[in-house]
């Protein structure tokens, strides 16, 4: 069983996995092989609307906010604000970074960055979700739909979401004049990965990692 007196440990613990998983997307951006589905959304809207990326993931996560507080608060914590207002512009600082760092990767680049993001993402997410605090704004839309309005099982309501989140995505870059040749970007392996095979690496960082840093002694 966890300690209830490890409060401050676990706010820790998720303001590292937001940090984790921001510097990862910001990788993911540099593969240019695909994003997870929310951030494939996310690019699409970057693509069409002149406004910073970190300013405006907080916008879209304020509306979504909205919708679960709505409909069910109670996914709603601390982590959940950590993530509205850091993971967006943490993101933005380590895209532009390992821009500057590496121009114009060769593919073989790009697949190692791809492979680094997958893994620190996964490590970041396990540290989140174990803090338990209140999950991202997006992840909470499958849970009230699954969990709130008994519409379904989590794992089919999920892979909706997410489908819905890549079309949107891929839709708003196109919009914004995108090439079709540059979809992969934001809608690649990377993005099937993340949808599809990061659980059993996020359950590795949950079993031998964080769930042990708030087990009792």
């Amino acid at each position: 069983m966890f300690k209830r007196d490890h409060l401050g440990k676990r706010i820790g613990m998720s303001l590292f996995g937001v940090i984790i998983c921001a510097v990862s997307v910001g990788i993911f951006k540099i593969a240019a092989l695909g994003v997870d589905p929310f951030q494939s959304f996310m690019a699409g809207l970057d693509a069409l609307v002149p406004v910073d990326f970190g300013t405006l993931y907080v916008i879209a996560n304020a509306v979504l906010l909205l919708f679960a507080l709505l409909f069910d608060r109670h996914y709603i914590g601390i982590a959940t604000f950590i993530n509205l207002f850091l993971l967006g512009y943490i993101t933005q600082f380590t895209y532009d970074l390992l821009q500057k760092l590496i121009v114009e990767p060769s593919m073989v680049v790009r697949v190692i960055c791809l492979i680094v993001g997958v893994v620190i993402i996964c490590f970041g997410s396990a540290f989140y979700m174990t803090a338990d605090l209140g999950v991202s704004t997006y992840d909470a839309i499958a849970l009230i739909i699954c969990n709130t309005w008994k519409k379904g099982k989590f794992q089919y309501v999920r892979i909706i979401t997410d489908l819905v989140c890549v079309s949107l995505g891929v839709g708003l870059f196109i919009l914004s004049g995108g090439e079709l040749s540059r979809v992969i970007t934001i809608a690649g392996v990377g993005t099937i990965i993340t949808a599809f095979f990061m659980g059993p690496l996020i359950e590795f960082f949950n079993v031998h990692i964080t769930r042990p840093m708030l087990q009792d002694k």
